[in-house]
């Protein structure tokens, strides 16, 4: 007979989700209604006094050019992110895959990357990357390729991309990894009995499959891109050379915390909290038609 978890007290369910509701309440719920608050004030950097002035804020964003760019700037930051991250670890992924000799080193030498603090990520990219004392920019020279973050825009751009990747291929080719592996061996075997080569039964096969968990990667690798690789261009680049690294997260911090514009940073934390939520409900609504579970 199967067992079951039977609660003797009708509290017991309730103790035990608790913990986790307090946890959202004070750090996402409580937060998100002091930004939806503030977005429609205006108030000094010491918070003395404030002006009540409905969606002035959000006009005087829209009407922003830098806050326009900074839009352009996040779209290809973050499709770049989730594009070339999800392609590289798929790669390794089917490489881990496979049996080898010293594959499970190899498979825990691919985990290492995520364990590093992303501050430390950023310092580390930035060092190899620096025009004066880096390995990869004096490599780079040799070939002929005048590598220089700190003026030219696209090779900074190159950089946050090349950290931001580095950063989360690890997450990326654990779930890959598990994927792959859940996948039933037999059904390669007969396709490959019917004649399909490796290419042809990766993507007929191995691939379909694999979407349910390339569409959560999708969705995991936009939010990561959107918000937790700011620590990655503080770390780096500052939002520069001039603004052509500043997206939309790290632009809140340079005008509440540093320009001390509070009204302004928490409106665009708010524009910003809607535009990953309705990225995030479009892909379920549609991407996820076309995903496959077997």
């Amino acid at each position: 007979m199967e067992k079951r978890a039977r609660f003797k007290s009708p509290w017991l369910p309730y103790a035990l989700v608790a913990p986790q509701i307090v946890v959202t309440v004070l750090f996402f719920f409580w937060p998100a209604a002091q930004a939806l608050y503030q977005s429609v004030l205006i108030q000094d950097a010491f918070g003395m006094s404030t002006q009540f002035v409905w969606f002035d804020n959000f006009k005087d964003l829209f009407n922003d050019g830098n806050y326009l760019e900074s839009f352009k700037t996040t779209a290809v930051f973050s499709l770049l992110v989730a594009f070339i991250g999800m392609t590289l670890s798929l790669i390794l992924a089917v490489f881990a895959d496979r049996i080898i000799k010293g594959a499970a080193v190899y498979k825990t030498f691919l985990i290492w990357p995520y364990a590093v603090s992303p501050v430390v990520v950023g310092v580390l990219w930035l060092f190899m990357m620096s025009p004066s004392l880096g390995i990869i920019a004096h490599l780079l020279a040799r070939i002929g390729i005048e590598w220089n973050s700190l003026l030219n825009g696209t090779h900074a751009m190159i950089l946050i991309v090349m950290a931001a990747v580095w950063k989360q291929i690890s997450y990326n080719f654990l779930f890959f990894l598990a994927g792959l592996q859940a996948i039933p061996k037999s059904l390669i075997e007969a396709a490959a009995i019917d004649g399909a080569g490796p290419v042809r039964r990766f993507f007929t096969i191995v691939f379909p499959l694999l979407s349910p968990t390339t569409f959560f990667l999708l969705v995991i690798n936009m939010v990561y891109a959107f918000f937790d690789t700011f620590a990655i261009i503080e770390a780096t680049t500052h939002g520069g050379p001039g603004k052509d690294t500043e997206i939309l997260v790290y632009k809140v911090f340079q005008d509440g915390f540093k320009g001390g514009d509070l009204g302004s940073a928490a409106a665009q934390s708010v524009i910003l909290m809607v535009i990953v939520i309705t990225l995030t409900v479009l892909q379920f609504k549609y991407v996820e038609r076309k995903v496959q579970y077997s």
